[in-house]
Order: C-alpha cells, then structure tokens, then sequence
C-alpha cells in the first residue's frame, strides 16, 4: 500500500447544516442590536425611554463580539490578524493528539479498567438478540451496524491491520502449548467413541489406497522377486497373495470392531494421548514441529490468505446483512442466537472469552494503538484538525455567541437600571 493511501486525508466541511444555520443566527442577532443600537441612539433625545433599549443593545453587543473574539481565537486568527493566544488549536495540534492518546489510554486501554468495563457487558447476549432478530424487527439496527463494521474494515490500513492480526496469530500460538490441548482432545475423543468414525473411514480410505495402487503394488513384487520365483511364475501368486492379505484384513477391520489390529491401533492411540500430556519428549518434539511450521514461508502465506478471505467475506455479510440471515445460513444463525440467548453455560464462557481477548488486547496492543492516534493526529495538517474539531462541536459554539449576547444585553440592562436609580 503506498504511503500516499496511508497518510490521505480526508478534509471535513465544518459548515454543517446544523452549525451553518447556527453561525448564521449568532451573527444575525449580533447585526439586529447592532440595528437596535443606532437607532436606540437617535430616538433617545426624543423618547427617553429608548435609553433602556439602548443599554440593551450596547451590552449585547460587547458581550456578542466578546464571545465571537473567544470562539474564533480558538480555531483561527480574527479577522487574519496574528494576534497572541488565538489560533490556539492549530498551534497545539501536536499536543492535542498526545492528550487525546493519553486519555484513551489512561481511561480506556488499561487492562484492568478494561477488565471492569467487560464485567458488565454482555457480549454474548448482545450478539444472541442481534442473530435472533428477524427480518423486519431490528432492520434499522442491523442496517447501520452492518454499514459501521464494513466501513471499518474497508477504512483500516489493510498491510498494517493484517500484519497485526498475522503476528498476534503467530505469537499467541507460539505461546500455547498445544500438546497437551491435543493429547486432551485426542483423549476425550477416544472415550466418548468420537474416534471410530475417523478410524474407519481411514480403514476404508485403505481399502481404496489398495485398490487404486493394485498395479504399482504387482510391479514392486515383480521387482524384487528372485529369479527362481519368477521362473516357476510365484511372483504374481506372492503378489496376489499380498493382495487378497490386505484387502481381506482392510474387510475385516471394517466389519469387526474387535479385531486385534484395530485394538492394537486404538491402544496406540491412547497411548499417544498419555504421551502428549505426560511424556516431555513428546511435548517437545510437538512443540518443535509447531514452530517449524510457524517458521515456515508457506503458513505466513496461508495466514495472509485466511485474513484476506475473512476480512472480504466480514465485508460482504456486512454490506447485506439480509442476504446473510436468509436461507439456511440464516436458519443457523438465528439458532445460533437462540441457543446463546438460552444457554446461560454458553453464554458465560464466550463472554468470559471476550473479556480475556479484549484485555490481551489491550496489554499488548495498547501502546500501539495509543502511538497510532498520536501519530495520525499530528501527520495531520492544521487546517484538517481545526475543520474537524470545528465540525464536531461548532453548533454548541453558536449558542455560545447566542447566550453571551443576550446575557450580556440583561447585565447592560441591570447596569442602566442602577445607573438610573
């Protein structure tokens, strides 16, 4: 990805229409007193009473360009000039960007604070109701999460989001030991019986092994007979026999689940269980066989693919989620949801499952997720930071010049009446 598309900026119209609107009235209701003012001033020596509306007027004005001086100092120069303290967000763009990753990271990114936000969400729930919701019910809800995940994934840095997801992969296997995991799968399989299926269907893929390899399996005899058995033409009957040995045996097996063969492999496979959860050399060498192959150039492809395939499907599902939730996928789902809905032991342990990700997550991405906020924030330009920060909060600015104008016509007000009294 080159670093133009990594560092593009996309530059926000402050004058939203809330905020244009907004700014419009601020500025309209600091003309009309200006208006007021001028003719408060000129209607006074004929009507006194004009006085009060003059005082009014001149206070909201004062107090309006007070407030319209202290909201642009904040984003620009007014009116241009470079006066000292105003422009002060361009100026500290920098230091914005390092509070702001500071705050993330003290308020959001410990692990323990993590950890105590997790406790009182219900994952699990969240996404049993989400699956479970019809077509119709929810469609909104579902429509603009859907859109807010696509968007996501499409907007992430695709090389950078990968490489992350690769290594945390890579590192948190690195640092399983999966034979134990194995020896225990392997175990529990082999008591509850969830082993004979797989042990006969390889029974069976022998038998077709066999016959498939009938010729080569001729030809191997024929080339390692003497040639006294090839004389008296036993090659071929050593051969048969061979044959019939083995796909009598192969019959046998299948058929027979006390054959003495098959209990020898079943006991070899328990033994193996025991193996990889008690036997050091054993774990070890799973262990090094594990590392080879995260090592190896063929698995980080691999890697790169299945992300690749999961982050284009999690963008597809998203971008129609109606799709997704209709025919038998969506059969599945929605039983999916329910059974997460229903299923308290269930639903425990995904959530439970969540909060330990989440927090790993953020004992070990943390830093790096504070670093990337900071970064972006200042390859930022100014004029980006203060059209975005302008945006998000310009409305609420408004009503600022609104409030500090009328106050300040009430406290002008007050100020006559004493002067008066």
């Amino acid at each position: 990805m080159s670093a133009s598309k990594t560092r593009r900026i996309v530059r926000f119209n402050p004058a939203q229409p809330g905020a244009r609107g907004m700014k419009i009235a601020a500025t309209g209701l600091l003309f009309v007193m200006a208006l007021v003012f001028i003719a408060a001033r000129h209607f006074q020596p004929l009507y006194p009473a004009f006085g009060w509306v003059k005082a009014f007027a001149e206070a909201a004005m004062v107090g309006g360009l007070a407030d319209w001086f202290a909201v642009t100092a904040l984003f620009r120069h007014p009116l241009g000039l470079p006066i000292p303290h105003t422009a002060i967000i361009p100026r500290n763009k920098d230091r914005i960007g390092e509070a702001l990753a500071s705050f993330l990271k003290e308020n959001f990114l410990i692990p323990a604070v993590v950890a105590r936000r997790m406790r009182n969400i219900d994952v699990a729930g969240a996404a049993g109701r989400f699956l479970k919701t019809p077509a119709g019910e929810g469609t909104r809800i579902r429509a603009g999460a859907s859109r807010l995940i696509a968007d996501i994934f499409e907007g992430l840095d695709d090389e950078r989001l990968g490489g992350i997801v690769k290594s945390a992969i890579a590192t948190r296997l690195r640092k399983m030991e999966v034979s134990p995991l194995i020896g225990h799968a392997l175990a529990s399989a082999i008591n509850e019986d969830r082993h004979v299926p797989m042990l006969e269907a390889a029974i069976r893929w022998t038998a077709r092994m066999l016959e498939a390899n009938e010729t080569l399996i001729r030809d191997m005899v024929k080339k390692k007979a003497n040639w006294a058995l090839k004389l008296a033409g036993l090659d071929a009957k050593l051969a048969d026999a061979i044959i019939n040995g083995f796909r009598k045996l192969a019959g046998e097996m299948s058929e027979d689940p006390a054959h003495p063969v098959r209990l020898r492999i079943e006991e070899a496979l328990a033994q193996l269980a025991n193996d990889l959860q008690t036997r050091p050399e054993t774990r070890a060498r799973v262990e090094a066989m594990k590392d080879q192959l995260l090592d190896n150039q063929s698995v980080g492809l691999w890697l790169d693919t299945l992300w690749q395939k999961g982050r284009e499907a999690i963008i597809r599902a998203a971008r129609n989620p109606d799709a997704v939730m209709a025919g038998k996928l969506g059969e599945v789902l929605r039983s999916m949801g329910g059974t997460l809905e229903s299923d308290a032991r269930i639903r425990a342990a995904i959530n439970q499952f969540a909060r330990r990700a989440t927090v790993g997550m953020a004992a070990s991405y943390g830093g790096s997720i504070v670093k990337l906020v900071s970064e972006t924030v200042r390859g930022w330009d100014a004029q980006t930071v203060t059209d975005r920060l302008e945006a998000a909060v310009g409305r609420d600015l408004q009503y600022i010049r609104i409030n500090g104008t009328l106050v300040g016509g009430l406290v002008g007000l007050a100020l006559y009446a004493l002067d008066r009294m």
